[in-house]
């Protein structure tokens, strides 16, 4: 005896979020669902609320009578909400098609403050557009809830589905697309012009993105007060490769208050590029130009501009730094915790000594692959960097057994220490590992269990 007036719009179908021939898709309760066209394209479906009594054969019943209530549905509310709060946003929506108190349950706003979409087959465009619809019923045309959206790794996403997001939800504060590489420029605009409260945006490996910037409309409706500032802190942008120092200079002008910069791969970038950064943004704690071949100890000079707000510093296969940039960084960003210069060959003894006489602070220290640092930087670095953690010297071929000693004798704390492919004996490891007791070694040595 289904009541007409007690049917409402249901979650979204399963098929919007995984594809029909999915695992997820197949395992007994996509298959059965029904579904209803609208102008030629399916967004969601109409029917009676589901039986409120679960059949799952994985839920034991607490009785033999059938009209007995299962385990899970003696829960209150609030636990069975902190319960689906855990899930992703695909097995919510399944969850909401198992009856109608489960279904009230599904759509609480409090579930809602986050999208979760990961794969390579999943239409999210689609999928975004019902989720959505379905969340704006309360408030036509706007999701006041929703937070966060990631879709990491979604190549089906478009310009299309960026749309979506930037027009419903204007209280996003942080969005994921990384590795969606079918959006555009012209999308990213969209978002941070319309949604003012983004403070969290990764783009990584998403090639077509070459700036960050407001959309022409959004520029001429600011105030000259407001001046054309995006409230943007954090900036993963590892693997634009067409980013050029053009590019980061518009970004640098529009995100002044940016903290978190990751520009890991992005290879055009220069010291022209480094030099507009620092002109703007001079707010930033952590920065990474790994693998940008093109900067050079001229950059580092710039990045030195930050003085002790530096806290991370990534220059990783950066070849063109030698210890003149390292005197840079040292002199000036004397807060520093956290410095990776793997593959940087122009590294020697004398920079790691100007690093560990000034940088007293630091944490963690990738000197790996640099040829020219031997025992006697290593000996500068225990007797001034006592909070020393992580320390890689991977492939440092002047390194020996005698270097470790000294640091493990003077770096109590230390819980990490890559030495594959270093020539240390295995009286050496020993050593490390009677001092530094809660210390992983990473070794190439057979002998050293």
């Amino acid at each position: 005896d289904s009541d007409l007036s007690m049917r409402t719009l249901s979650t979204p179908s399963p098929a919007l979020i995984f594809p029909p021939n999915s695992p997820a898709f197949q395992n007994g309760r996509g298959s059965s669902t029904s579904s209803s066209s609208v102008t030629g394209e399916t967004v969601a479906m109409v029917h009676s609320p589901p039986p409120t009594r679960l059949t799952h054969p994985l839920i034991r019943l607490a009785s033999r009578h059938q009209k007995e209530q299962a385990n899970i549905d003696r829960l209150p509310d609030h636990s069975m909400i902190q319960i689906f709060s855990f899930l992703p946003t695909n097995q919510l929506c399944r969850c909401a098609r198992v009856c109608r108190r489960w279904y009230n349950l599904a759509w609480d706003p409090r579930l809602w403050r986050t999208i979760r979409l990961t794969g390579e087959t999943i239409n999210v465009d689609r999928a975004l557009k019902v989720l959505t619809r379905r969340l704006c019923q309360d408030t036509p045309n706007v999701c006041l809830m929703l937070e966060t959206v990631i879709v990491s790794g979604c190549r089906r996403l478009t310009d299309r589905g960026l749309y979506t997001i930037a027009q419903c939800c204007p209280e996003l504060r942080r969005l994921e697309v990384s590795g969606c590489y079918n959006i555009s420029n012209e999308a990213v605009f969209d978002v941070v012009s319309l949604c003012p409260n983004l403070e969290h945006l990764d783009v990584s490996g998403c090639s077509k993105v070459t700036c960050i910037s407001l959309t022409r409309e959004a520029s001429i409706k600011l105030s000259p007060l407001h001046g054309k500032q995006i409230s943007i802190r954090y900036l993963d942008m590892t693997d634009c490769f067409v980013l050029e120092d053009e590019g980061l200079h518009t970004i640098a002008a529009h995100c002044t208050q940016l903290t978190h910069l990751y520009l890991r791969r992005c290879v055009r970038i220069t010291d022209e590029g480094l030099r507009y950064l620092m002109i703007y943004c001079t707010s930033i704690k952590e920065l990474s130009v790994s693998d940008c071949r093109f900067v050079s100890d001229f950059g580092m000079r710039e990045i030195a501009k930050l003085e002790s707000r530096l806290r991370y510093l990534s220059i990783a296969h950066c070849g063109r730094i030698t210890d003149v940039g390292i005197r840079y960084i040292a002199k000036y960003c004397s807060k520093l915790r956290y410095l990776n210069a793997r593959g940087c060959e122009g590294i020697t003894d004398h920079g790691v000594e100007y690093l560990a006489k000034n940088c007293t602070k630091l944490k963690s220290l990738d000197i790996g692959k640099c040829p020219l640092v031997s025992d006697t930087g290593l000996e500068f670095l225990a007797l001034n960097c006592f909070n020393l953690k992580r320390l890689s010297l991977k492939s440092c071929e002047s390194i020996t057994g005698q270097g470790l000693q000294i640091v493990a004798a003077n770096c109590f704390d230390l819980q990490m220490l890559n030495v594959q492919d270093c020539d240390v004996s295995v009286d050496a490891l020993r050593f490390v590992k009677r001092h530094c007791k809660r210390c992983i070694i990473e070794h190439t040595n057979p002998a050293f269990f």
